[in-house]
């Protein structure tokens, strides 16, 4: 039995050739396609635009001769003349130089002592207490020691202390209490002057200086028998009990 295909005719024989001729028309094809470009069509009217030329008109320039002011006339200068006769002679002065050379002789003079005055001159001096030649004499120590109208002193000042104190109210109240540092002095005429004190609070210092400023005037100290000031110190005590 003879085959009914021609084989002439076979068809699978070039089918490579046929799909690679393929292949290549549809790569033309896709990049063809990929590069096409279309532009949008606008209707774009083209007018004609007719400038006119702007006509200038030239300005001549006129110069101005206008002639200037006349200048104002000059004045009149009056000149007078005065000849003065030179009869006054004029002395001329000399100075003399003030300076003292070495041919000046200089005058010796001999000062007698009873001539040179001597001026006194009156120290304002403050002294302590504890080192004054003679203490101030309170009122009732008179005629006594050195010593013993120094202790006078001191014994009467605390009396008159202990006498005159008076333990301020607002004090109590506010339970103040301490020990106050009174300095006064005792100045040429026996006054009491120039009272300062420390302590805890300016309530008691005020009732210390109002004890103080009540000591009666004294008989000054002195320092060489002159009366000179003397400062004196003396504490004050403010204490209370609690019942």
């Amino acid at each position: 039995m003879e085959a009914k295909k021609n084989p002439k005719l076979e068809i699978g024989r070039n089918s490579s050739i046929y799909f690679a001729i393929g292949l290549n028309v549809m790569l033309f094809l896709s990049w063809q396609a990929l590069e096409y470009k279309t532009f949008e069509k606008d209707n774009v009217t083209i007018d004609l635009v007719e400038m006119e030329s702007e006509f200038e008109e030239e300005i001549p320039i006129v110069n101005a001769n206008t002639p200037p002011p006349p200048p104002p006339p000059p004045a009149a200068v009056q000149e007078s003349i005065e000849i003065v006769e030179d009869t006054e002679e004029i002395e001329e002065t000399v100075i003399e130089s003030t300076e003292i050379g070495q041919d000046d002789a200089i005058e010796e003079r001999i000062v007698d002592v009873a001539e040179v005055e001597v001026e006194e001159i009156d120290e304002d001096v403050q002294v302590a207490f504890a080192v004054i030649e003679d203490v101030p004499v309170f009122p009732g120590c008179e005629g006594l020691s050195k010593q013993a109208t120094k202790d006078c002193f001191q014994k009467k000042v605390q009396a008159h202390v202990a006498s005159n104190f008076n333990y301020p109210q607002t004090a109590l109240d506010l339970g103040i209490q301490g020990r106050v540092s009174v300095v006064f002095v005792i100045d040429k005429n026996g006054h009491i002057t120039g009272i300062r004190s420390r302590g805890p609070d300016r309530i008691l210092q005020n009732e210390a200086e109002r004890i103080i400023g009540k000591l009666p005037q004294m008989k000054p100290g002195k320092q060489r028998g002159k009366p000179v000031k003397v400062a004196y110190a003396v504490p004050i005590f403010f204490k209370y009990q609690d019942g």
